[in-house]
């Protein structure tokens, strides 16, 4: 599957964006999904996993400000992210993993390495 993300831009803390993530194929209940972000100079984290039957797991970070949701007639995944802060800062990622290979959500969370599809990125900067 390949993934196409969108929507990065710069914006002032407090302010909101929405990312989406354009699937090639229907990923609805055949893939878990998730949003990573890397800042510069830091690891790649992992924002939010989202099981192929839509239950979500969020990292602490962004609980409360964060919410992925799924467009399955559009192949589209997105990540509504509102009170942004300078933290957050960061190239944002789309990843999909086949449904055979998807454990827990917070294992997933922590390990995003463990997704083999992803999206080229986009920039967010909360100034």
């Amino acid at each position: 599957v390949q993934l196409v993300e969108s929507g990065g831009d710069s914006v002032r803390t407090g302010g909101s964006l929405r990312l989406s993530c354009a699937a090639s194929e229907y990923t609805a209940g055949r893939h878990c999904m998730a949003w990573s972000r890397q800042a510069p100079g830091k690891e790649r984290e992992g924002v939010v996993v989202i099981t192929a039957e839509g239950k979500t797991s969020y990292a602490d970070s962004v609980e409360g400000r964060f919410t992925v949701s799924k467009d399955n007639a559009k192949n589209t995944l997105y990540l509504q992210m509102n009170s942004l802060q300078p933290e957050d800062s960061g190239m944002y990622y789309c990843a999909a993993e086949t449904l055979s290979r998807c454990v827990s959500n917070w294992y997933m969370l922590s390990r995003s390495d463990l997704f083999r599809y992803w999206g080229q990125g986009t920039q967010v900067t909360v100034s």
